[in-house]
């Protein structure tokens, strides 16, 4: 669209100083059309369509979200001094000035493997994703001290900082340690990461996806199931112990019982004693007679035995 506008207003321009759009420079005195005047026409129609083609204005949208800065690309500093924000819609000399756009929203990154060394010597193999935004009131200072655009700064400042913290963190941690707390391995990986990047950046989610080497991810796994097999243990003994104190707990249980039912019986036994008067005897003799009259009666220590006949 720039380059149509161009060419139409470089045509009119040069049409009128080559005095292209005259009359007479197509129609002779007596109203006759003549071709001798056309190459003003054609020179002008050939210079608008260089001037376009070499045209260095050029337009750019800064999109929402985004934060544009035009920089000047001459004299001594190159933008150092020399930025400024731009919105909406921008015209800008290409040849002298140069627009950067940085998003200002939450980005997100995967970088590729990268291995780091952890406390002890160990190496492990890491693969960080993580989010970051750019602090909307730096862009310009962000640039004029990195000076490279978003993808580049990626790849190169940003990407330096997050590996730089993982590996430094790493340092304070050995392996077993960072996957038995992987959750306060990377809270401390962001945290030393934002110390370093917060002028700019702030960091957040980051995913170190690290992985041990083979020899300490098995030492790692027989560690584990040895520590699970002493949770193991320590539980069936503790199930024992319960088991154990609630066996005495009913044996106390069914002893007091017993000693309660005997003081009951006891207790029971003196109080019948008690009511066992010699008129009470009588009465229950005379309950418990059937009515029949023994047919030998004998005295106390008679020491013989005699038949009983018929009656």
């Amino acid at each position: 669209m720039i380059g149509i506008i161009t060419f139409l207003i470089a045509f009119v321009i040069i049409g009128l100083s080559l005095q292209a759009f005259r009359r007479s420079s197509y129609k002779d005195t007596t109203g006759r059309s003549r071709l001798k005047g056309s190459w003003r026409l054609l020179v002008a129609f050939l210079l608008a369509l260089l001037v376009a083609a070499i045209n260095p204005i050029d337009v750019e949208r800064i999109d929402a979200g985004h934060v544009g800065i035009k920089v000047s690309n001459v004299g001594d500093n190159r933008g150092v001094g020399k930025t400024e924000y731009v919105t909406g819609w921008v015209f800008y000399n290409s040849w002298i000035s140069r627009i950067y756009e940085f998003p200002i929203h939450q980005q997100h990154i995967d970088y590729e493997e990268a291995d780091i060394v952890t406390r002890g010597g160990f190496r492990a193999t890491i693969k960080p994703s993580f989010n970051y935004s750019i602090n909307a009131g730096n862009v310009a200072d962000m640039f004029q001290n990195l000076r490279v655009g978003v993808k580049e700064m990626e790849q190169g400042w940003l990407k330096n900082a997050i590996v730089g913290s993982v590996n430094d963190v790493a340092n304070r941690y050995t392996v077993d340690s960072i996957f038995n707390h992987r959750e306060e391995f990377e809270s401390a990986i962001i945290s030393e990461c934002n110390k370093r990047v917060s002028q700019w950046f702030n960091v957040s989610q980051l995913r170190t996806n690290i992985v041990p080497p083979t020899e300490i991810s098995e030492t790692i796994i027989a560690k584990t199931r040895a520590i699970q097999e002493v949770q193991v243990a320590e539980n069936q003994r503790q199930v024992a112990v319960a088991e154990a104190e609630r066996k005495i707990a009913q044996a106390r249980g069914d002893s007091a019982k017993a000693v309660i039912e005997a003081a009951g019986r006891a207790e029971a036994i003196k109080k019948e004693q008690l009511s066992l008067t010699p008129l009470y005897i009588e009465y229950i003799k005379i309950q418990k007679w059937n009515g029949e009259v023994p047919s030998t009666v004998a005295g106390a220590n008679s020491g013989f035995l005699i038949q009983p006949g018929k009656q």
